[in-house]
């Protein structure tokens, strides 16, 4: 706020003295003394002064006050200085003093207020979305972090290090210097600072130092607080037009001169012009009576209020909307509105003019006028920022829809004023039972008006500064909510029969109170508290304020005494308590858009932090029991009544809250609560509708079955959440882990959070210092068989993990449970996971020991995985028969079914790579004819074209190749044809068969016989068909190429054809084949006549 170097504003209004004494010389006033006559600032007695600046408390002072000190602060607080003057025809020059003395501001919480977002001595309520965190954690040590950056906490360290020097005040005028201390990157500077103030207010600050920002920096503090914490060291001086008044000619001129001659270079300039126009009789400057003081105080027109640099809020809050939807914008933007709460109720006029400036920012924007053109929706951010300008205003001057109804707000009503303005407004007479009765049957004052208006009224009091007749106004809501809610539930039970019937409801409120802009609930909640907090020390005065302003201090609620309007045994804390139970626990319908479901959540979660704060003691579970058992039996009135809309806001975050409370005191009721709250109605598809038409509400990827709840993934986890508390709160209780786990198999639609609650009961149930609990370990696997029903049809990443982690539970439980699982594997799991994961655990060596499991239960687990395997097998061959053929491994009879499951499937539906796979394991186990039998199928399923020289399948072709010529003769010459019509590669066809020709085929026969050892022939079968095949291949594949051949490919491909004329003449006449291909090649690709030069030199 300090502005750059520039000189402070004009005087506002001109000083010309008059009413010189007959008896004064000229130069000289009544009672002065002298030119240039200055004093310190003293007044009374230092007890005395101490005293009436708060810094003892009263009845501590050592000597009554002057009754000139007592007139002249309170003519300094009330009267611009101007009114003092054309008040008294003469005032005696210690009088001025002492209306100037104390005319500076008294107060260090005002100064702290225009120089930090926060004093600390705030609700952190509120502060949009605060939060109250405890005493010594992170957020303690990242607070105090920012608090000691904050100008205020800058400005008391400067003070206190005795960097504040050459202070003086000239009547309304303060001014010094401050010495900012070297830093390691900064020399040391010294900022001129000047203040002026009037009534207690500073009504303009500079400081060379430069800094722009909405607040007082950090030197401008400084200086203030020195005035304010020394004032008997500040010299003090009347406002220089007083002391120019006592001067003669030549004083005058003297004391212009020497002016002149010491700031020559700043103000001779200034000084030329105004002689100039001085001297010129029709100059403006002569036609005006009097000249201006900067020091002279206020005039009568002149608004009394604290300097508030305009300019400097409404670029500030250009720069955070500019900066969109980033988190520290909007985060500076609310601590922007919880400045003007502050300011409102300190009764500061800035708080409105902070307002108007901020919403007219707002409309400023650009982008509304944008977003206007294109029809697009108002971003969440800006709905936000508007909401929280609708919670900061008064009730009539909110925002958009609220705005049309607020225009017929006033507050002229005879029963409002009565209700806000006493506290013995009673009518003990009145008997009228309706509805909006005036009263209720106490003869207690009611207050019947649109809740959130009523309550706005309250936030509207509290805002302003008028503490008790918030309280009296809240406690006539609460009351009449209450009286509601007995209303609501006698309507309900006259009804009751036909409701259940029905099975539907309409919802009674389409408004919540939780997550409404104007937070009802949570203003009844907040002026209700605030009536019975009682603080570890009081604020009687600032100095106690500077000491704790920003320090977490510890926070007790007490029961205060009872109010007149309150009933035996009830405090300001159960009323606060009951209402936000009230709000909490009402049906309400989940609004329309991201942001007002998101605000619902968020509100809910808010208002409960704020409870878990009290401590619960014998009057307050009352009130717990007494609310649960209203909103249970509430019917549509409540959101845990028997029956509600589909699209009722959820009530698990509540319950949960309900429940942990409820536990220790009634754990009937509590588990009865949270058992009605598990509920999801908007998931299930036969969920009571209602009879309230909302076409437009129900929006979603599956049309007309579920609306567009944005918050469905937080909601679903709260449910859970709820599921677990009960969980956990159940173990060792048969009979409760049954219902709670019914409970969580009707409700609970999310396979993910029911694994989450399997596990958590697994946890729980297997707690290292103590023995598992059976009962809960059920729970675990019911849940665990649950997910793996809802996942099995379904995608799921995590269903690997899913399917291992029940294994290891059913371990836990019990052989019998897995028995139990294998025997049902067809409901649970697919076959590849029944296989691979299921049976190979199961019958794993950890296994067998973790149960410790004799021979003969071993071989009934193994004949239930073995029989699990076939099956999946027959199922599924495909993926599952090698690991059926593994898991048969040591049963003769289950092994042979297994590979005659294999043969039968390998015509069909197996793969050339999934046969080939089966085969080598069959050669590993020592089955090399059934490996070769395998291969042989797999060779059927085979094609590799001549350009597939790296096809993954070529290493199965040449072990296949390898096993045929290892069994002998026979089996090579029958696989061989199978070769010739499945590869087309020549590469290929080339290495099969230079792999034939090195060794002797079946040189290891079957049975262990020892063949001749004599190699054979490439002119006989089956070599012979191989080698015609593999010259067959070059010959189309060398045509292929040359079809599309490019310059940069020549050289490969003559390496190609060096390839082939190995293979060519492997026969008896290659030489001469090879001669004509070539020949015939030169002839068909003439045109190539480069290549076929290669061609010539490379083969002739």
């Amino acid at each position: 706020m300090a502005e750059r170097g520039h000189l402070p504003p004009p005087a506002k209004r001109l000083c010309c003295r008059a009413g010189y004494g007959s008896g004064c010389r000229p130069g000289q006033r009544a009672g002065g003394a002298g030119p240039g006559s200055g004093a310190l600032c003293a007044g009374p007695s230092s007890a005395a002064a101490a005293a009436a600046l708060g810094l003892l408390p009263l009845g501590k002072t050592q000597s009554p006050e002057s009754l000139l000190d007592i007139a002249a602060r309170k003519v300094a607080e009330k009267w611009p200085f101007q009114r003092v003057e054309e008040r008294f025809e003469r005032i005696p020059e210690p009088v001025q003093r002492r209306i100037v003395y104390w005319s500076f501001p008294r107060s260090e919480r005002e100064i702290c207020m225009y120089s930090s977002f926060n004093t600390g001595a705030e609700d952190p309520a509120a502060v949009p979305g605060g939060a109250v965190t405890a005493p010594g954690g992170a957020a303690d040590v990242a607070a105090a972090a920012d608090e000691n950056r904050l100008p205020f906490r800058r400005g008391i360290a400067l003070l206190d290090g005795g960097c504040v020097d050459n202070v003086l005040q000239v009547g309304f005028h303060l001014s010094g210097t401050v010495t900012e201390p070297a830093m390691q990157s900064e020399p040391e500077t010294v900022c001129n600072v000047a203040i002026s103030f009037d009534r207690c207010k500073i009504t303009s600050v500079t400081c060379s130092c430069g800094n722009k920002d909405i607040f007082y920096c950090a030197h401008v503090v400084a200086l203030s607080l020195y005035r304010i914490r020394k004032p008997d060291q500040v010299k003090l001086h009347l406002p220089i037009s007083e002391t120019l008044f006592q001067m003669n000619r030549d004083q005058l001129q003297k004391f212009v001169q020497y002016l002149i001659t010491v700031h020559h270079t700043e103000v001779l300039p200034t000084a030329q012009k105004l002689a100039d126009e001085i001297l010129s009789q029709n100059s403006e400057i002569n036609q005006v009576h009097g000249a201006p003081d900067p020091t002279a105080g206020a005039s009568i027109d002149d608004e009394n209020c604290w300097h508030l640099d305009e300019e400097q809020v409404q670029e500030q809050v250009k720069l955070f909307l500019s900066q969109g939807g980033y988190h520290g914008s909007g985060k500076q933007l609310n601590l922007l509105f919880a400045k003007v709460r502050e300011m409102l109720k300190m009764r500061d006029s800035n708080g409105a003019r902070m307002l108007t400036l901020i919403t007219e920012q707002f409309m400023a924007d650009p982008r509304l006028s944008l977003w206007r053109q294109q029809g697009t929706a108002m971003t969440d951010k800006y709905r936000q920022l508007w909401d929280e300008l609708d919670s900061s205003n008064r009730p009539h001057r909110t925002v958009f829809t609220r705005a049309i109804e607020a225009c017929d707000l006033h507050w002229q009503d005879s029963h409002l004023q009565h209700i806000i303005s006493s506290d013995l407004y009673t009518n003990y007479c009145y008997h009228d039972n309706t509805e909006n009765s005036l009263f209720d049957s106490h003869g207690w004052p009611l207050w019947h008006e649109h809740v959130p208006t009523a309550c706005a009224r309250v936030d509207a009091l509290r805002s302003h500064g008028y503490p008790r007749e918030a309280l009296r106004l809240a406690i006539a809501i609460v009351n009449t909510l209450r009286r509601q809610q007995q209303k609501q539930l006698e309507m309900f039970r006259a009804q009751k029969k036909e409701l259940l019937h029905r099975g539907v409801t309409s919802i009674t409120n389409l408004e919540g109170w939780v997550g409404h802009p104007l937070d009802p609930i949570g203003t009844l909640f907040s002026s209700l508290m605030e009536a019975c907090r009682v603080d570890d020390e009081s604020f009687h005065g600032f100095s106690d304020f500077t000491e704790n302003m920003g320090h977490c201090k510890s926070l007790e609620y007490q029961h205060m005494p009872a109010h007149k309007f309150l009933e035996e045994g009830e405090s300001y804390l159960t009323l606060a308590v009951e209402v936000a139970l009230i709000g909490l626990g009402q049906q309400r319908i989940m609004p329309d858009g991201l942001y007002a479901q998101e605000k619902v959540c968020r509100n809910e979660e808010q208002l409960i932090s704020k409870l878990q704060e009290i401590e619960l003691d014998d009057t307050l579970v009352k009130i717990f029991r007494k609310q649960a058992v209203f909103l249970l039996e509430a019917g549509p009135y409540s959101g845990l009544g028997e029956v509600i809309h589909r699209e009722s806001v959820p009530m698990h975050t509540f319950a949960k809250y309900l429940f942990t409370s409820l536990l220790p005191h009634d754990a009937e009721l509590a588990y009865k609560t949270a058992l009605r709250a598990m509920r999801l109605l908007v998931l299930e598809s036969t969920a009571p509708s209602g009879d309230m038409p909302r076409p437009h509400h129900i929006a979603s990827v599956v049309p007309n079955r579920y609306p567009r709840w944005f918050t469905l993934s937080h909601v679903e986890s709260q449910q859970c959440e709820l599921a677990s508390t009960m969980l956990t709160a159940a173990k060792g209780d048969v009979r409760r882990l049954e219902t709670v786990l019914e409970s969580i198999q009707k409700n609970i639609h999310s396979s993910s959070h029911i694994f989450k609650l399997a596990q958590d009961a697994f946890k729980i149930a297997t707690l290292m210092d103590s023995l598992p609990d059976i009962t809960l370990l059920k729970v675990s696997l019911e849940l665990g068989l649950q997910v793996m029903r809802m996942t099995l049809s379904t995608l799921n990443w995590r269903r690997r993990e899913m399917v291992r982690w029940l294994v290891t539970c059913a371990t836990e439980v019990g052989v019998y449970a897995l028995d139990s699982i294998m025997q049902n594997w067809f409901t649970l799991f697919t076959p590849t996971e029944a296989t691979s994961i299921v049976a190979t655990t199961v019958m794993s060596n950890s296994t067998i020991v973790r149960l410790h499991l004799d021979c003969h239960q071993q071989e009934k687990l193994a004949s239930s995985a073995r029989t699990l395997a076939l099956q999946c097998a027959m199922k599924d061959p495909q993926n599952c028969a090698l690991s059926a053929l593994t898991l048969c491994e040591k049963d003769h009879i289950a092994f042979e079914t297994a590979y005659q499951i294999v043969l039968d499937a390998a015509t069909t539906g197996m793969s050339y790579s999934q046969l080939f796979t089966i085969a080598r394991y069959m050669e590993h186990r020592g089955y090399p004819m059934r490996a070769y039998k395998l291969a042989t199928l797999a060779m059927t399923h085979l094609n590799l074209s001549y350009n597939q020289d790296t096809h993954p399948a070529i290493n199965d072709v040449l072990w296949a190749c390898a096993l045929s010529h290892s069994l002998g003769k026979n089996e090579l010459a029958a696989i061989i044809p199978l070769v010739v019509k499945s590869v087309k590669c020549a590469t290929v066809l080339s290495d099969i068969l230079r792999r034939c020709t090195l060794t002797t085929p079946g040189m290891v026969g079957l049975h262990g016989r020892r063949n001749s050892g004599k190699l054979m022939s490439l002119d006989k079968a089956p070599l012979r068909q191989l080698l015609d095949a593999t010259i067959g291949a070059y010959i189309n594949t060398t045509h292929s190429r040359l079809t599309h051949i490019s310059p940069r490919h020549y050289s490969e491909f003559i390496e190609f054809l060096s390839k082939a004329r190995e293979t060519f003449l492997m026969a008896h006449d290659g030489h001469i084949q090879f001669t004509q291909f070539i020949d015939n090649l030169k002839q068909i690709y003439k045109g190539k006549k480069k290549l076929m030069m290669l061609v010539r030199e490379r083969f002739g």
